[in-house]
């Protein structure tokens, strides 16, 4: 369990690092705005996988991954300054498909509330096929 909370403090620790250095810039202008949603640390803190977004276009996104790329050395050695571990974690970078599996959600959503307000035309003029309560009481069947 206490590695588990160590995982955890370190790649938190590792997230705000990183944010903190990409918000001071770095020199390439191929960087665009970057945004560190996550950081994942392995078992024996050798390796953290920092997961980003781009806000942009593709190309920036392709730049912007570039950029860290290049810069990732760089970085290493600001997380291993700012860390009080006997080892820096390798890291890697790996964008996040948040935004589009967001996209796609609500894509769906829509769908589905457009098939729902279709639905609900349909039932508002509906009628019943047969009698209104096709079920026999038994007050009528006593009558009969």
């Amino acid at each position: 369990m206490a590695a588990n909370e160590r995982q955890a403090r370190l790649a938190d620790r590792i997230r705000v690092i990183l944010a903190e250095r990409l918000e001071k810039g770095l020199r390439d202008p191929r960087l665009g705005f970057v945004t560190i949603t996550e950081v994942r640390v392995t078992g024996d803190l050798q390796h953290a996988s920092v997961f980003y977004t781009v806000y942009g276009t593709d190309e920036e996104r392709a730049g912007s991954a570039a950029a860290l790329k290049s810069a990732t050395g760089m970085l290493r050695t600001e997380v291993g300054r700012k860390l009080n571990t006997r080892l820096t974690p390798s890291l890697e970078f790996i964008p996040d498909a948040l935004p589009e599996n967001a996209g796609h959600l609500d894509a769906l959503l829509r769908e589905a509330r457009e098939r729902d307000e279709a639905v609900a035309g349909l039932a508002s003029s509906a009628q019943y096929a047969g009698d209104a309560d096709p079920y026999v009481k038994p007050r009528e069947a006593d009558e009969d």
